[in-house]
């Protein structure tokens, strides 16, 4: 009792200091937390190189939609006074053997080129996830045998059926149409999504969310719906904006080697093919000005996925 009084009495009011504010705030939360797809963005938007990409993208299809509209030259006018015209004041990419502005078949170009590369990856998206989820959260055997489907369908040359389907249906003498391009470009492209969705959802699917949820009675069609294809949207969109550049550099192939879009209708690849005849006389710019932008739009794309693969990568988040 009497030590416990003489250590009392050893404290004295000058060996206490009032707290300061920063010692008061040390342990304050210094901003909200942040939730998972707004510091998806807030990461992509530090990647200068891949919103340089998006904002090509952007541009790209912003131009392919008001472009041709812009210097007053119809898509189909022809003037025979005018073939050949190098780049200058009134047709800023010049024109081409029949006379026609290249600035606006250039935009018109690039719009279908777009139009293939976006629905083809919306497809093969679709397709991928539904036969993907299905092999991932069905039994073992379902599983072999819808991969061993996969397989086969997948060890079929790409390049080889888009070109022989747009041969078989050229041969009518329409030419190739939207349809036959997209479904050719998508007939075997597919695999890759569902084989990245059947990996993502065996791997998630003996989580513990995913083991909570079938313990309480929900059927797995409900889990796979609910919990474990959002969870792998961020793998799935890395892919998407790697198979819209690879489909349209299929489609500009096509058009370079004559089957893809018949006149009047053309892409970029059409394009490209038209110039290649013009390099013997001097009229490189009617094939580098096409070839630009199919690099230009492969190059925005890419760089977008790497970029989005990065941001949306937990591992990285700081």
């Amino acid at each position: 009792m009497e030590s416990q009084t003489k250590l009392t009495n050893e404290f004295t009011k000058e060996m206490f200091e009032p707290a300061s504010s920063e010692d008061r705030n040390a342990e304050k939360i210094r901003r909200p937390s942040i939730k998972y797809w707004p510091d998806v963005w807030r990461r992509l938007k530090q990647n200068k190189l891949a919103m340089t990409g998006l904002i090509i993208i952007a541009l790209m299809i912003f131009m392919s939609i008001v472009g041709p509209l812009i210097n007053g030259f119809s898509y189909f006018q022809q003037d025979y006074a005018k073939i050949n015209l190098h780049p200058n004041s009134t047709h800023w990419f010049g024109t081409d053997e029949l006379g026609r502005d290249q600035f606006t078949r250039v935009w018109y170009g690039a719009r279908y080129s777009l139009i293939i590369g976006i629905l083809a990856a919306a497809i093969d998206f679709i397709i991928g996830v539904i036969y993907g989820g299905i092999a991932g959260i069905s039994t073992r055997r379902v599983d072999s045998i819808m991969m061993r489907i996969a397989e086969v369908i997948y060890s079929i040359p790409y390049l080889l059926i888009v070109i022989l389907l747009s041969v078989a249906f050229s041969k009518e003498g329409s030419g190739t149409s939207l349809f036959v391009l997209i479904l050719a470009m998508t007939l075997t492209d597919w695999v890759p999504m569902a084989i990245l969705v059947r990996g993502q959802v065996l791997q998630l699917k003996e989580s513990e969310y995913s083991l909570a949820a079938e313990s309480l009675g929900a059927p797995k069609r409900w889990i796979l719906r609910k919990h474990i294809i959002p969870n792998t949207l961020g793998p799935i969109l890395v892919n998407i904006t790697l198979t819209i550049p690879r489909a349209i550099f299929a489609e500009a192939t096509l058009g370079f080697l004559g089957l893809g879009f018949q006149a009047p209708k053309s892409s970029l690849g059409s394009l490209a093919n038209d110039g290649l005849a013009g390099m013997a006389v001097g009229n490189s710019y009617q094939i580098i000005i096409p070839a630009i932008f199919i690099s230009l739009i492969m190059f925005a794309f890419n760089v977008l996925g790497d970029g989005l693969r990065d941001a949306l990568d937990p591992r990285l988040r700081k």
